[in-house]
């Protein structure tokens, strides 16, 4: 299941640090963090699932909600990418794409 589907306080820490509180099997409210860094990387100023570091090559990192055309709210890692020519390019990721909830603990899938 997508984290964001069973999750509050969905915040950003230090740039990179995705933090929720999520639900677990027995319903009960658990703090969880995923490191960013170590799943997404800057491929050319677009965000790229598996990379790393994408912090490195980052400015104006946030994390935002969404909506969707069906009215569902996403969260989204959004932040301006240095690409290959030196230039920042304004680039965002769907976190709920690869980002799940494993019991009350984020995981990347």
């Amino acid at each position: 299941m997508s984290f964001h589907a069973s999750a509050t306080n969905i915040e950003l820490e230090d740039g990179h640090i995705l933090k929720a509180t999520l639900y677990n099997g027995e319903g009960e409210e658990v703090e969880s963090v995923l490191d960013l860094n170590e799943i997404i990387g800057n491929n050319n100023g677009s965000f790229e699932w598996g990379g790393e570091n994408f912090q490195d090559s980052a400015e104006d990192i946030e994390i935002c909600s969404e909506d969707r055309d069906d009215g569902e709210a996403i969260p989204v890692l959004r932040a301006s990418l240095g690409n290959l020519d030196g230039e920042n390019v304004s680039a965002d990721i769907n976190l709920a794409e690869r980002i799940t909830n494993e019991d009350g603990h984020l995981r990347f899938n």
